[in-house]
């Protein structure tokens, strides 16, 4: 982590933390990418203050430019289906006959349907 971006988690809000993070100081010049639109809306807002407080910890900091960057989601994890053995099935099914009617029960036949 460079010291800018530690001076940059130090003073940032974190949920504005979390979802944005520091590209690059070029001649002065902070570079933020924000993760999507509301934060970079929050953090131009936020501008001068980030100035200042960047000041006041000795980054020369003239300015600070934000870019939306949208970071897409990871994909998204798909379970193979499962289903149970001939032997399982009929150990549910015996223990389902046991069962007073209870919610267990009613999980029970919905999961030996399955």
């Amino acid at each position: 982590m460079t010291l800018v971006q530690r001076h940059y988690q130090a003073i940032a809000p974190a949920n504005l933390y979390s979802s944005s993070k520091v590209l690059q100081l070029n001649q002065q010049m902070l570079i933020l990418a924000a993760f999507n639109g509301a934060v970079a809306s929050k953090l131009r807002q936020m501008t001068e203050e980030l100035i200042s407080l960047f000041q006041a910890r000795g980054c020369e900091v003239t300015g600070i430019q934000i870019r939306v960057q949208v970071v897409s989601p990871a994909p998204q994890y798909r379970p193979v289906p499962r289903s149970l053995s001939k032997a399982a099935h009929e150990a549910l099914g015996k223990l389902d006959e046991d069962l007073a009617d209870s919610p267990l029960k009613t999980a029970l036949e919905r999961l030996m349907k399955h």
